[in-house]
């Protein structure tokens, strides 16, 4: 059974089939034609984080796909009382068709795709979240690609993508896993001590690829030449008590427009949103004619469901 935890569950030619896919599926969004590969399917959509763009994106996909989304909070499930996750991926296997999980520990996605006997996809875990670069990937290669789909992953490969933040997250680790997966040229960038860590380099060593991405703590250097700036929030759900270090320590790493013209003059700024203004990117920036991040969120949906679809096709081949 084909699943979707993390950016190397497909291979390169997959990933550009699901770019091709994607841009299909958001030419004829609400067509009469429109393909339903979930038709008859009811999906289970399991948060335990609360979300915005995910959580609609996901609900709405999974409904245009022609299945049936079941929103699941954890804390309103037996999970909050002491039921295993194995129990709990074991019995919700006899009603759905697939899960969608956004959680913190990646463990657990792992534990429903091992004891669970239904597809399971990533919608974020602390690890990794590869739906959002996905969709990211997506929403470069259909300016780069000059609206040829079938030349979508092929017009992302030898591009500088450039992280900068906390390098240490799940963004970081999705964008250097994915980026070298892809061909691309990745740089992280963020403070002395939030160096990418061990587990990232142990899922390079699993899927056989060499880790070959930079980190730095210049963020003047790593936006030369750069075809992407991206950043993420400093202070994510859960490290408010953190905040005044991290605001101190992450403030050189602001992206603002002083770093923006280092890049090149055609590169885009890309957050995954939501943004603190003023912190990890000015307003300048985040609202000027190179930001992106409307497209971006618009194309949480159009990429997910081509994976939901890939999945769908693939699964029924293994069935077959």
């Amino acid at each position: 059974m084909r699943h979707f935890l993390k950016e190397t569950d497909l291979s390169v030619e997959e990933a550009a089939y699901v770019f091709e896919l994607a841009a299909k599926l958001k030419a004829g969004r609400g067509s009469a034609d429109a393909p339903k590969p979930l038709a008859n399917q009811s999906w289970g959509l399991l948060f335990f984080k609360k979300s915005t763009r995910t959580r609609v994106s996901f609900q709405v996909g999974v409904h245009e796909l022609g299945g049936n989304p079941v929103m699941l909070n954890a804390e309103d499930m037996q999970l909050a009382r002491g039921e295993t996750p194995e129990d709990t991926a074991k019995v919700l296997s006899r009603y759905l068709h697939g899960m969608v999980i956004r959680c913190h520990e990646h463990s657990l996605l792992e534990t429903f795709v091992n004891e669970g006997s239904m597809p399971v996809v990533n919608a974020l875990s602390d690890f990794l979240h590869p739906c959002q670069f996905y969709t990211d990937m997506f929403t470069l290669a259909e300016r780069w690609s000059g609206g040829d789909a079938k030349q979508m992953g092929a017009s992302l490969r030898g591009r500088k993508i450039v992280f900068i933040g906390d390098t240490a997250c799940n963004m970081g680790n999705t964008f250097a896993l994915g980026c070298v997966h892809l061909g691309m040229e990745v740089v992280l960038c963020g403070p002395a001590g939030y160096e990418p860590p061990a587990e990232l380099y142990k899922q390079f060593e699993a899927d056989g690829i060499a880790p070959n991405f930079t980190f730095t703590t210049d963020p003047e250097a790593a936006a030369k030449g750069a075809d992407v700036l991206y950043t993420d929030v400093w202070v994510s759900m859960g490290m408010e008590d953190e905040k005044e270090r991290r605001l101190r320590e992450f403030r050189p790493y602001q992206v603002n427009e002083h770093l923006m013209s280092l890049a090149k003059k055609d590169a885009y700024f890309m957050h995954c949103l939501p943004a603190h203004i003023g912190e990890e990117v000015s307003e300048g920036v985040l609202k000027g004619p190179q930001s992106i991040i409307f497209d971006e969120a618009e194309n949480r949906l159009h990429t997910q469901k081509a994976i939901l679809a890939f999945l769908a096709q693939e699964n029924a081949k293994l069935r077959a």
